[in-house]
């Protein structure tokens, strides 16, 4: 009870403190994205096809965002994601910029308690996860965007996952080539050491349906070289 309440709580005070930014938002987006499989990191969550819906605000450099991805199978429930985020966008000249989020991922069928949120003390088995983020994007001339990531949970495991990600434009299919590394021992990306996690080739180019509407086509190559598995990731994104 007293965690439920304190869970509580501490949301209802989040609410009220964003409420100005919620009121004076200057732009919405939302959308839903529907991929064969999702698999972030370079590792496989849920096994199964995923819808994974999208609601953010934005407002001066500013973003308040909700995302969650759900399994169409019961077999990969478990799997299942509903995230919190919040980024503050900073610009640092030349079309460079850096990226600050804070996100919570909440694993709803966890089998842990809502709750068990920010407590650090307990026995690792909460059900939120709480990342800082920083990713710093270079020039045009060379966008290549830098990523650091520090997980942190309720028991003594802390990751720090660092990636690099740069597109490029071969005819008219834009193409992006990603590595990603956790920096050394973690359980929750089950690694003894520092490792490459995430190889992967991704393409997206738009459909033109009418000449009104065209629906964003995206498709991906993933390796995980600790894992030794490769995906073949395949989606379509809706938005208004």
């Amino acid at each position: 009870m007293t965690k439920r309440f304190s869970f509580l709580s501490l949301a209802l005070l989040a609410l009220l403190m964003l409420m100005p930014m919620l009121t004076h938002a200057q732009s919405v987006s939302f959308g839903a994205d529907f991929f064969n499989r999702y698999i972030w990191r370079g590792y496989d969550f849920g096994d199964s096809f995923s819808v994974q819906p999208g609601l953010a605000l934005s407002a001066g450099n500013f973003e308040l965002g909700t995302w969650g991805s759900y399994s169409i199978s019961s077999d990969g429930a478990d799997a299942n994601e509903h995230d919190l985020y919040a980024t503050y966008s900073i610009g640092l000249g030349a079309s460079a910029s850096l990226d600050l989020t804070v996100t919570d991922y909440y694993f709803p069928n966890s089998g842990a308690e809502a709750g068990e949120w920010l407590n650090f003390d307990g026995d690792g088995d909460g059900a939120h996860w709480i990342e800082l983020m920083g990713a710093v994007t270079l020039p045009e001339s060379f966008p290549l965007t830098i990523t650091a990531a520090f997980m942190a949970h309720n028991d003594p495991d802390n990751s720090l996952y660092l990636e690099g990600a740069i597109p490029f434009t071969v005819a008219d299919v834009e193409l992006g080539f990603t590595l990603g590394l956790v920096a050394g021992e973690s359980g929750f990306y089950g690694v003894e050491g520092a490792s490459v996690v995430n190889l992967g080739l991704s393409a997206s180019k738009d459909l033109q349906i009418t000449d009104n509407f065209a629906l964003p086509l995206s498709a991906a190559y993933v390796m995980n070289p600790t894992t030794e598995k490769t995906y073949l990731v395949f989606g379509f994104s809706l938005s208004p």
